[in-house]
């Protein structure tokens, strides 16, 4: 794993137990058949979910850059039989190994704050700009900025006119912004490079 440069850290943790992955992927869009990616996968919880709403003509890429969570990802998705499913170690800030234009819907929950804090937004974003097809759709799901919530400190937090912003400079154009929970909201974007 690369040093990060600045003082943010993504931490890997999990927010199974407060983000429900069926809303998440419902509101996104996901549906059977598609090629789907989980960016920033960490353990993996809406790559399962995906991998069973895009069945067996789909597929579902889970990349991360913490190799337990990539271990433990490739060891659950045996246990559940999940042989759509695919789990790579990836640095997001280096080229994701995936063929330009060949994914139909990326998630990235709980790590774009991450990449802005680092000053690494632009490595990020050319890559999953490269990747997602022409009028796919990408969504951010991230916690709201608001205190006295879990997640990352208040300076650190995204507002939803912040992700579309950032988004739109990378030829994403805003569809909706949506609550996915106490704790998060997801804005759904279109490519239209």
């Amino acid at each position: 794993m690369s040093e990060r440069k600045k003082g943010h850290v993504h931490h890997g943790k999990s927010t199974r137990g407060v983000l429900n992955p069926d809303k998440v992927l419902a509101i996104a869009g996901l549906k059977s058949g598609d090629i789907f990616l989980d960016a920033g996968c960490g353990d993996g919880y809406i790559s399962f979910a995906a991998s069973t709403i895009v069945g067996d003509k789909g597929k579902v890429y889970a990349i991360d850059v913490y190799p337990e969570s990539i271990e433990n990802v490739k060891q659950e998705a045996q246990e559940k039989g999940m042989e759509n499913l695919e789990a790579k170690i990836v640095d997001l800030t280096d080229k994701i190994p995936l063929n330009d234009d060949s994914i139909d819907l990326c998630i990235m929950a709980n790590v774009l704050h991450g990449f802005v804090e680092n000053d690494e937004t632009e490595d990020v974003m050319k890559e999953i700009s490269r990747v997602i097809k022409p009028e796919g759709i990408f969504a951010v799901v991230e916690f709201k900025k608001m205190e006295g919530i879990p997640g990352p400190p208040m300076d650190v937090r995204l507002a939803a006119q912040d992700v579309e912003d950032i988004l739109a400079h990378y030829g994403f154009e805003a569809m909706l912004t949506s609550e996915v929970g106490l704790l998060h909201y997801l804005v759904k974007t279109v490519s239209k490079k």
